[in-house]
């Protein structure tokens, strides 16, 4: 089962340097595979949240990007709760200082790490820092 960060969806649905990738990615990968959190729903609200307010994208593309967004949830992907097991693991994570994680990206890490998940990310920090915990992950 892969866990898609973040990081992939927001890429795919926008208009960035690796959208055609993750696009590309996504569409060939099997939906009874994918899974993503209710942190990836509240993240993905935010990164869009904030390119709207720093002028990269409008607010009819941030429509558009939000409603494929909640089909793709419907469609394609598991929706994993997040578990007080879940949050304690990303705490320890973030005490592991050499790693640079930050506690979202921990808590992604904490939820593959407990439900056996691999990591989809495009989050080179976020890869490097899975590699080291001992998650396993990769790039679109």
């Amino acid at each position: 089962m892969f866990y898609v960060d973040t990081s992939v969806l927001v890429s795919a649905l926008g208009n960035e340097n690796a959208t055609a990738t993750c696009q590309r990615w996504l569409a060939q990968a099997a939906p009874d595979e994918l899974a993503i959190s209710d942190w990836v729903v509240t993240e993905f609200s935010s990164a869009l949240a904030l390119k709207l307010r720093t002028g990269q994208l409008n607010a009819e593309h941030r429509a558009d990007c939000l409603a494929e967004f909640s089909r793709l949830i419907e469609e394609s992907f598991h929706l994993i709760a997040i578990t007080r097991q879940d949050f304690r693991s990303a705490a320890r994570y973030t005490d592991m200082h050499e790693t640079g994680l930050r506690a979202g990206d921990a808590l992604h890490l904490a939820i593959c790490a407990n439900h056996g998940f691999k990591l989809i990310t495009i989050d080179q920090t976020l890869a490097t820092a899975a590699t080291k915990i001992g998650v396993p992950a990769r790039c679109p």
